[in-house]
């Protein structure tokens, strides 16, 4: 008995051994959203999830992500920092502490990726924000990239367009001063139409705090200082209150906005107000064509709706991930090792051809690509006028 005892626990042991199972912990590609699925724009946050899962459904439709020669599978952590800058921060702490990622994506307002940014770059963590367009996100940040162009280029795009489609020279600007998004934009949109007009051009420069939904004093003294044109930086929520109240109070000339006017939810709750209004972006989906009109089809048939910029710089700045985890060639468990791997790749990354356009990113991180000024059309749609390039 004592002998067929230790036969049997001789064969366990030595099947024990031979196990892979035992042995060699599964290496799982674990990749974090840090999105705004709840608070002030969560339209923001549920276009960045649903490309997200897009991109997962093609990873796991392919057997994994094949890096190497071999197949690895992908786990994404979505996590929701509720459109506020101290919920990012310890989004991106969990998700890099706890859960382990590999690599962020997002988040999307620079009120957000400027401090996670920073978390990021602190824990050797590689980030990339889809659609924060203000400098600081990346400066001086080695592990932060993004996916989209930048302030200061945007707000030259605007202030020229304005120029050379209605040849005003009088403007007003009309921003959230406790965002960093609006404020910066704001103040290169300024700088940059008074060197084209002359100081003191931009006739009125209001502004107000977040939450505020009453802009009549702001519009009231913008309508009075003779302004032509009315530039406004902010997001989905703000923009149908802005143009309504402003049309309310008798302003009939036009108003213009920035890549922020380019959720769906803008014309949802516009409505007519918007129609015939121009913004600059990051791509339009009317028109589109290859490529971009696929993913666009694809998104509409599965959720319902025409994807916003913000989708579609989600799904470029995961395939920029997916490039540099396959050019990192290796996946060693060792998660700081994979990070910084991950991170030299996507440094290395020159050129890229995304559905939101051609990009060649700087030593910075940032990619320099066109802008795109898009005309609401009176069927709401976003249609392609012109495009910018640096």
């Amino acid at each position: 008995m004592r002998k067929v005892l230790l036969l049997l626990v001789s064969c366990l042991v030595i099947g024990l051994i031979l196990s892979p199972c035992v042995w060699s912990k599964t290496k799982i590609i674990k990749v974090g959203i840090n999105a705004p699925l709840t608070g002030d724009i969560p339209k923001v946050g549920e276009g960045t999830k649903y490309a997200a899962q897009m991109w997962l459904e093609d990873i796991k439709s392919a057997g994994g992500l094949e890096v190497g020669g071999k197949k690895y599978p992908v786990e994404l952590v979505i996590e929701d920092n509720e459109s506020k800058a101290e919920s990012a921060v310890k989004v991106n702490t969990k998700m890099i502490t706890q859960d382990e990622v590999m690599v962020i994506v997002g988040p999307q307002a620079s009120s957000q990726a400027i401090p996670a940014g920073e978390v990021a770059n602190n824990y050797k963590t590689p980030m990339i924000s889809p659609w924060s367009t203000n400098p600081d996100t990346t400066k001086n940040r080695p592990f932060v990239f993004r996916g989209c162009f930048l302030d200061p280029f945007q707000g030259p795009v605007a202030a020229n367009f304005i120029k050379e489609e209605f040849g005003f020279t009088k403007a007003a600007v009309l921003y959230d001063v406790a965002s960093d998004y609006p404020k910066g934009l704001a103040e290169f949109f300024k700088k940059a139409w008074e060197k084209a007009n002359g100081a003191g051009s931009v006739v009125a420069f209001e502004s107000f705090t977040t939450k505020d939904v009453d802009f009549s004093s702001q519009l009231t003294k913008i309508i009075k200082s003779g302004a032509e044109v009315l530039f406004t930086p902010q997001y989905y929520n703000e923009v149908a209150l802005i143009v309504q109240q402003a049309h309310e109070l008798g302003w009939n000339k036009p108003i213009t906005g920035s890549d922020s006017w380019g959720s769906a939810e803008t014309v949802e709750l516009c409505g007519k107000d918007c129609y015939g209004l121009f913004f600059s972006t990051h791509y339009a989906a009317a028109g589109a064509k290859g490529a971009t009109k696929a993913f666009i089809d694809r998104y509409n048939k599965k959720y319902g709706y025409v994807p916003d910029d913000v989708g579609a710089l989600t799904w470029d700045a995961l395939q920029i991930v997916q490039k540099a985890i396959q050019s990192y060639g290796k996946i060693t468990g060792n998660v700081e090792k994979d990070r910084k791997g991950i991170r030299d790749a996507l440094a290395n990354i020159k050129e890229f051809d995304g559905i939101t356009g051609k990009m060649t990113f700087t030593e910075d991180g940032d990619p320099i690509k066109c802008a795109v000024i898009v005309r609401i059309s009176e069927k709401g749609e976003y249609e392609f006028y012109k495009s910018v390039c640096p």
